[in-house]
């Protein structure tokens, strides 16, 4: 009985290894609740510098003129507002995650670390690529949601290397983007629910689970 027991602690060590080697599991989940705070933050910021309600749609006629150029002051600044947001999440994760890694003795720059770096990059700058591209024809209604559907594709596409609810993430990101398309005058409130919504409470399932 003790030997059997002694053999179910042996393969119970050797899963574990073998999950630590193949899966980053240096995620913060309070990392993705800061992001969100921040994101809710930059919508409601946006939303008061057009002078729009909440329930108020359209916002995207105010970024460009009626010659579809850029709308001075207000494209200005809702380009500072998404920069600082992208600049705090990724310098909030960079940290988080170091320190995560830290904690858990675990490697935050391996090889599993690389692959699901580069899983995340490439539907992430392939969306922004997209982006700039609608943004050129005057689309801005549709930068909303396809930010959140190639942004739903890099975590669908990355959670292979790491825990298993990041591809659940994925996908609750995927539907809102596409709903955000659906009902485009009010996609920075689907935006503010994606990044913002999402992020918290998949952020707070992630640290009671595996952190907590």
């Amino acid at each position: 009985m003790e030997n059997q027991k002694e053999q179910l602690e042996a393969i119970r060590d050797i899963r574990n290894l073998m999950e630590r080697s193949s899966r980053f599991l240096s995620l913060s989940g309070l990392a993705g609740v800061i992001i969100g705070i921040a994101a809710i933050t930059g919508v409601a910021a946006a939303y008061a510098y057009m002078g729009l309600a909440i329930d108020q749609g359209g916002y995207h006629t105010l970024i460009l003129n009626e010659n579809g150029e850029p709308n001075g002051d207000v494209f200005s600044f809702l380009l500072i507002d998404v920069l600082l947001v992208l600049v705090f999440s990724i310098a909030t994760v960079t940290i988080m995650a170091m320190k995560n890694a830290e904690k858990k003795g675990l490697p935050i720059w391996d090889g599993t670390a690389k692959r699901m770096a580069v899983q995340l990059a490439v539907p992430m700058l392939a969306g922004a690529i997209l982006s700039m591209i609608l943004l050129r024809h005057g689309l801005v209604g549709l930068i909303a949601p396809v930010s959140l559907i190639f942004y739903g594709l890099a975590l669908f596409n990355a959670s292979k290397y790491t825990v298993d609810d990041i591809q659940y993430f994925g996908i609750a990101e995927i539907l809102t983007g596409l709903l955000a398309g659906i009902f485009i005058d009010f996609g920075l409130l689907f935006w503010a629910f994606g990044f913002g919504v999402l992020h918290i409470v998949y952020g707070t399932r992630i640290y009671f689970k595996y952190e907590k």
